[in-house]
């Protein structure tokens, strides 16, 4: 019943992100948002450092990734909607109160590995766009996968989904509690 911020769960490649609008991250949360000052979006996803980060793909590299591994998210900023963006992508979009809003971008701040260091330095560019790689705190590994994150970073946003191991199994949940504004390309 009160005031709501539209976050978009976006789905591409098996993998899924969340992204914001960055004008809405509290002070003090999430420094490395403040990286991407041009950015009216951040989507941030998380997953294997080896395989995300693009060092070990493959065969050898998704079976090495069902090992427990570190991790690493990826932050894209970017202008205009989510949309125009990632035109290729199913995208959902999720109302959240302005509380759950906070808990989801507190989340994503604690996800990072920051080694005493406000923020944390950037691995390397990331994979589209203005983009990043950081490292990540938990590690990875079949039963937390990129969609677990994503399921518990809405869950943290007050957002009533599961865990789902698959893109898919996340999406089905989303699209029953928001609205789809892209559907995935056929």
């Amino acid at each position: 019943g009160g005031p709501v911020i539209a976050v978009y769960l976006v789905a591409h490649d098996g993998h899924t992100g969340i992204a914001v609008p960055r004008a809405d991250i509290p002070a003090g949360l999430w420094p490395e948002s403040r990286e991407f000052p041009q950015a009216e979006y951040l989507e941030v996803g998380w997953g294997n450092r080896d395989y995300y980060y693009g060092r070990n793909q493959g065969l050898w590299g998704t079976l090495n990734a069902m090992l427990p591994s570190p991790s690493v998210l990826h932050v894209a900023g970017f202008r205009g909607s989510p949309a125009d963006y990632f035109r290729a992508s199913e995208i959902v979009e999720l109302a959240v109160p302005v509380d759950g809003f906070e808990w989801l971008v507190r989340y994503i701040h604690d996800a990072y590995e920051r080694a005493g260091a406000l923020p944390a330095a950037a691995l390397g560019p990331g994979l589209y766009g203005d983009s990043r790689f950081y490292p990540a705190r938990e590690s990875f590994h079949l039963f937390r996968t990129c969609n677990v994150w994503t399921a518990r970073a809405l869950r943290a946003a007050g957002v009533p989904v599961r865990d789902a191991i698959t893109m898919e199994g996340l999406m089905s949940q989303a699209r029953g509690l928001g609205t789809v504004i892209q559907p995935a390309a056929p």
